[in-house]
């Protein structure tokens, strides 16, 4: 997919833009942008659409003209190194990486071109290896794992088990999960890990948490997300909670999160491109904003668990869908 999106160019303005560009400007004045999602699934289909959303709006304050494609990589770590190489050789300026394993790839085939990589949505850039890399930088959405957890006892203050749904080879579940233990433990709480690495192995992961515990909760996993639909008729039929670590897994039916807002996100991103790509300069990581309650209204009804007791929580800011 290609979208060319013309601007009023201003001559000081577009002189400003293309040295910052990665590659040689080009003679028209364009800057390539190449966004490149990792996987289809509706969290990652969110922040894209928020990037393309937002790169159309600050068409009209930019100076240059802006022209960005969009790549999927199916989750294929060679096809994502391949996409890296396309991108690298196809004169793109700016690279913005939708999750961990697609900038990682990115950031590998940009090293030592210039061209800047502006990721959305890695949890842990630290663990990614990519904190370190100069022309790296975007938004993070680590998590606030003890904030969920409170949520969660809150709710549940009598809960003695709780089910850890996650996928062992996703980058951004590492620290929630280690995180979510400490809690637990510190708590006097039992959980149960159940794992999977494709739809299949999680949707029966699901299936061998319903009985054992009194809740579940999911980091934001891309995995588990590709698998949300199945996964949460599972829990909702065998009344289960689902705390989780983003809003679209909520939209997707899971009980509640306090997380990242996917479609802020994704804007975070876009204005930290065109920043970069105006500027010249590479900024620092920087976090996604979050804090925000979001409630299924419609699986709390079904699973009969009421969630009241949450307005009454310090400074907490409470939204509720029903859908």
């Amino acid at each position: 997919m290609k979208k060319l999106i013309s601007l009023v160019l201003c001559c000081l303005m577009v002189l400003s833009l293309l040295a910052g560009c990665g590659s040689a400007p080009k003679a028209d004045g364009t800057c390539k942008i190449a966004i490149v999602q990792q996987m289809d699934h509706s969290s990652l289909d969110e922040i894209r659409s928020a990037i393309e959303s937002r790169l159309t709006a600050l068409s009209q304050q930019s100076g240059c003209t802006l022209e960005y494609q969009v790549f999927n990589g199916q989750n294929d770590p060679t096809m994502l190194n391949q996409i890296g190489a396309q991108i690298v050789s196809g004169g793109f300026d700016a690279i913005i990486p939708i999750a961990t394993l697609a900038a990682q790839c990115m950031a590998t085939a940009a090293d030592g071109t210039g061209i800047p990589v502006i990721f959305a949505a890695i949890s842990d850039p630290e663990e990614a290896g990519i904190t370190d890399l100069p022309q790296v930088t975007g938004i993070s959405d680590a998590l606030d794992t003890e904030a969920i957890l409170d949520i969660m006892l809150s709710l549940q203050p009598d809960v003695k088990t709780v089910g850890l749904l996650y996928s062992n080879s996703e980058p951004n579940s590492a620290t929630p999960i280690a995180q979510a233990k400490a809690y637990l433990e510190a708590k006097g709480i039992a959980y149960l890990e159940k794992t999977g690495n494709t739809t299949d192995e999680i949707v029966n992961a699901a299936n061998a948490l319903v009985g054992r515990v009194d809740a579940v909760f999911t980091p934001t996993d891309n995995v588990v997300m590709g698998a949300a639909t199945a996964v949460e008729e599972i829990l909702k039929e065998a009344k289960l909670p689902h705390y989780t670590g983003a809003d679209s897994f909520v939209q997707a039916g899971a009980f509640a999160t306090c997380g990242v807002d996917y479609t802020e996100l994704g804007t975070q991103a876009a204005d930290l491109a065109v920043e970069v790509l105006t500027s010249g300069q590479v900024p620092a990581i920087q976090g996604a904003k979050g804090g925000i309650i979001l409630v299924n209204d419609n699986t709390a009804k079904a699973i009969g668990l009421d969630y009241q007791a949450l307005f009454q929580m310090e400074d907490a800011v409470l939204e509720t869908i029903a859908q």
